[in-house]
């Protein structure tokens, strides 16, 4: 049988053992290391018997079963099982395998918490929380703050993270006003020799807009429940999975109450290419991150000044949400997950007289 070594590996050491690490399947042993000369032997397509060849002074039945363990690792792969490991290779080439391994290595995280770290840091064992110095001048600055746009500055600091809703639908206009402004292009530039570039109301690293949203709808007036992608050119809303419903939303965001309770939940993903055809370095991964980001923050600001509660969240279940979105997870990955709704009366107070002035403004304009 002809093996191949995986593309996907790290070796390093850690606390006097040395590991070998398939960052794309999560595999993670202490080997000895003659493993990597083993593994050196089919950096192409080769066999047992001819790489072991290659071992003259080593007992050629101990390096064939040394071979076969690495193969039941997937540190060694046949054709067709090297699929997958051909695809991350191509789409992360100029990336991995430093953003490659940061990436695929921290997927599928189930977010359990440690209780050691966790009963230190109840203990008071936590950073400080404010940073001085002590023995510089300093100047102290007025509080006050700057005459601008008051709804800007109320905005700004009515902004929750929420996470009970009420179970009542949002107007339309009101969904459609958040994607606008959120995920919608605000401007078309000529880009020369980058060709047309859209821009978004959030900062984007070379406004590649590698960011896509896919918008799980289950409180909305005039929309059926279900899955959709947003497309952004169109302003509309594709749907993809009819039977979509918030408690598979909750599921992949591992059972958190604010995506079973919110009227939409929004699952934002990146199209690697978009941004590694330009980028070839792997820093432009960190780009890509803080991308989501500044998109996470407009969708929070943004919601808050119509009314809504935001929540966003990190907690979610790679594989099986790119599954449940149709991605494939390496070509286009999911990054974050948003959701919004009206808050629970509780947390309501003013923050709705951004809803209240849009239903007013949009809803009723004369009334407005």
């Amino acid at each position: 049988m002809l093996l191949r070594r995986a593309h996907n590996l790290l070796c390093y050491w850690r606390d006097g053992s040395f590991v070998i690490q398939n960052y794309l399947t999560g595999t993670e042993v202490s080997l000895a290391p003659m493993a990597a000369d083993i593994l050196a032997a089919f950096t192409d397509w080769t066999t047992a018997d001819e790489a072991v060849k290659e071992f003259p002074d080593h007992d050629p039945d101990s390096c064939r079963a040394a071979v076969a363990e690495l193969h039941s690792l997937g540190f060694l792969l046949p054709a067709d099982e090297s699929e997958r490991d051909a695809r991350l290779a191509g789409e992360w080439e100029t990336w991995s395998p430093e953003a490659g391994a940061l990436h695929f290595a921290s997927k599928d995280a189930d977010y359990t918490e440690s209780p050691e770290v966790n009963d230190d840091f109840r203990a008071g064992k936590r950073p400080a929380l404010f940073k001085n110095y002590p023995d510089a001048d300093r100047i102290l600055l007025p509080r006050a703050p700057l005459d601008v746009d008051a709804g800007f500055v109320r905005t700004l600091y009515q902004r929750r993270t929420h996470r009970s809703f009420q179970q009542v639908d949002l107007p339309l206009p009101v969904l459609s006003g958040l994607l606008a402004m959120v995920f919608g292009p605000s401007e078309f530039l000529d880009g020369q020799d980058f060709g047309a570039l859209m821009k978004r109301t959030s900062a984007a690293g070379g406004s590649r807009q590698e960011l896509e949203a896919y918008i799980g709808v289950f409180a909305v007036e005039g929309i059926t429940p279900g899955l959709y992608h947003y497309n952004v050119l169109e302003h509309s809303l594709e749907l993809l999975d009819p039977d979509f419903t918030r408690e598979r939303a909750a599921h992949l965001s591992f059972g958190q109450e604010a995506v079973a309770e919110a009227a939409i939940t929004v699952f934002v993903t990146a199209v690697v290419e978009r941004m590694s055809s330009k980028y070839r370095a792997p820093r432009a991964y960190r780009v890509m991150l803080m991308n989501a980001g500044h998109l996470g923050q407009t969708f929070a600001l943004t919601a808050t000044a119509l009314g809504l509660g935001p929540f966003q969240t990190l907690a979610f279940r790679d594989s099986e949400l790119e599954g449940a979105l149709g991605v494939d997870g390496i070509a286009e990955t999911a990054l974050y997950v948003l959701a919004a709704g009206i808050p629970a009366e509780r947390e309501r107070g003013a923050d709705t007289a951004g809803l209240d002035a849009f239903r007013r403004a949009v809803l009723h304009p004369s009334q407005a």
